[in-house]
């Protein structure tokens, strides 16, 4: 068995090692032995070897925050999993490896449909799900607006958006996004700039916006604020400006509204029942796998391929996949 591991922080080429590493071996009662089909670079893994995200293991450790593959071995105990379904690797569970062991209660089958797609299903999704209900008692009609519009977790705000009859304003900062964006099933989808604010509340008619969502940071967090309304609150769950936030204190006082952090690791450690967990996966994995969250792919490769994998994911213009039990 092999699996990708990370010896220090720095230059993927530098840093990553694929190595052996012993068999998971047979499960206990309550796990499941699951071989890995498909697992996507993330940005969070791109800021681990970086040395720069809230959760980094001792070193060395193996790669991969998320991914999917078919059951092979079954515990005695476990209620939901047979073998040879296919399965959520649990989020952050070292995915870039042949085999994952794991009791994680909250797996079930997943739905037929692109391993490629359902491999990403375990963290971005999840992500703009609880964005989208965690901070506001939102109904059908309401407005959110999201800027980073097309991030992972943006593409997948507007379709979740869209079946709860939510409507988005959806922002970009590049013009070829617009019709993409539109045909993802943006209600609105404007170009970030300094009239943000305006051009909001024209394509909106004035809509009383309650919730905004923040990936860039910077300047952009301040237009969102002027783009919301009294009490309204922007959620802050990425700084892809890599700029800090930029923000007039009076602003906040006189609009008494809020600014957020959001880190989807720290949700998953606060659950003590994997019931919630597993209800949203049960709602978002039909979505994955008919099409209406998806993301770009932009190439598979072999464990051997990481430093191929790896420079085609830092382009950021589509996932490269890890296929963990093949080789090109």
């Amino acid at each position: 068995m092999q699996g990708l591991q990370l010896t220090g922080y720095g230059d993927p080429a530098d840093v990553i090692k694929l190595v052996d590493v012993p068999d998971v071996g047979a499960p206990r009662p309550d796990e499941v032995v699951i071989d890995v089909e498909a697992s996507p670079v993330e940005p969070t893994d791109l800021y681990v070897v970086s040395g720069v995200y809230g959760l980094l293991p001792p070193l060395p450790h193996l790669l991969g925050a998320q991914g999917a593959g078919r059951v092979s071995a079954v515990g005695r105990n476990v209620k939901y999993l047979k073998e040879g379904d296919r399965c959520l690797i649990p989020p952050l569970s070292n995915a870039w490896v042949n085999k994952v062991k794991t009791d994680a209660p909250f797996l079930r089958p997943l739905p037929n449909g692109d391993v490629n797609q359902l491999s990403m299903l375990g963290i971005n999704p999840l992500t703009a799900h609880l964005l989208l209900t965690e901070f506001k008692q939102l109904k059908a009609g309401d407005w959110i607006i999201q800027n980073g519009a097309n991030s992972s977790v943006g593409r997948a705000v507007i379709p979740i958006a869209k079946a709860r009859g939510i409507r988005t304003v959806s922002v970009v900062r590049r013009l070829e996004l617009v019709d993409e964006m539109t045909a993802l099933g943006g209600d609105v989808v404007l170009i970030d700039g300094l009239d943000l604010p305006r051009r909001i509340a024209a394509a909106t008619d004035k809509a009383k916006i309650e919730l905004a969502l923040d990936s860039v940071g910077g300047l952009a967090t301040q237009r969102l604020l002027d783009s919301i309304v009294l009490h309204g609150t922007v959620i802050v769950y990425s700084a892809m400006s890599g700029e800090p936030l930029s923000v007039g204190g009076p602003h906040l006082v006189f609009f008494s509204q809020r600014i957020q952090g959001f880190w989807v690791v720290n949700w998953l450690r606060s659950q003590t029942s994997f019931d919630k967990l597993t209800a949203i996966y049960d709602e978002l994995a039909p979505m994955v796998a008919a099409g209406a969250i998806s993301f770009p792919v932009a190439g598979e490769f072999g464990l051997n391929q990481y430093r191929e994998a790896l420079a085609v994911a830092g382009k950021f213009r589509g996932k490269a996949i890890f296929k963990p039990n093949y080789r090109k």
